[in-house]
């Protein structure tokens, strides 16, 4: 599906206005949770792809590929290993180690992307490590995207997604910023070490079990 620049940067403008946008209760959870119920068969299948810095000798810069998998309201999502990107020679950005059992919402991938992007897995472990940086914030928020846009690359992710992901995080991803700073100092946590053994139950029953966080 093709989408104008200037349409899709005013509806990320509008939503970013919305009062409901954060809302449990929305259009926008609907849509969310419909999406990653396309997405996450695909993204199960796919890998990241490898680039060629130059000829024969292939990179894949995002390794120890987990696997997503939902909780039962489909509004938050773990990941059962690892995740890594490592910077290309010359970037002066750090390895991002995103740990076995993170729990991410995706919510720094704006609403309007979810229509207008086809559902596949290609941009996914991208938006992975970003979402991690917006959680734990160990660095900028303008570096946490830049190191988005950078793993799209290595990703092969399409140029005209790519720029529009990476515009609309820069356009709508600071209040997913400052509220997931709030939640932290708040105490909650977003690192797994048990995961359900219901698959139906909600990321909200979940996380009030005892014992089922790890010590990050």
């Amino acid at each position: 599906m093709k989408c104008d620049r200037r349409q899709l940067l005013s509806a990320l403008g509008a939503v970013t206005l919305s009062p409901n946008l954060f809302d449990p209760a929305s259009a926008a959870d609907s849509a969310k949770a419909a999406f990653m119920r396309a997405a996450l068969p695909k993204l199960r299948k796919s890998k990241p792809s490898c680039f060629e810095p130059s000829p024969g000798h292939k990179v894949c810069k995002i390794t120890s590929i987990p696997t997503v998998i939902p909780f039962g309201d489909w509004d938050y999502y773990y990941i059962t290993d690892e995740l890594v990107w490592e910077p290309n020679a010359g970037q002066s950005f750090q390895k991002v180690d995103v740990p076995k059992g993170f729990v991410t919402d995706l919510a720094s991938i704006p609403q309007p992307l979810w229509s207008v992007l086809p559902p596949t897995g290609r941009y996914a472990y991208a938006a992975i490590a970003h979402d991690y940086l917006y959680w734990f914030q160990p660095v900028a928020r303008e570096t946490a995207d830049k190191i988005l846009l950078i793993a799209m690359e290595d990703s092969k992710v399409p140029s005209a997604k790519k720029t529009a992901i990476y515009e609309g995080v820069r356009i709508g991803g600071q209040s997913a910023w400052n509220t997931n700073r709030l939640a932290r100092q708040n105490g909650e946590r977003r690192v797994l070490k048990k995961f359900p053994d219901d698959r139906l139950i909600s990321w909200d029953e979940w996380r009030k079990k005892p014992g089922v966080f790890s010590e990050q």
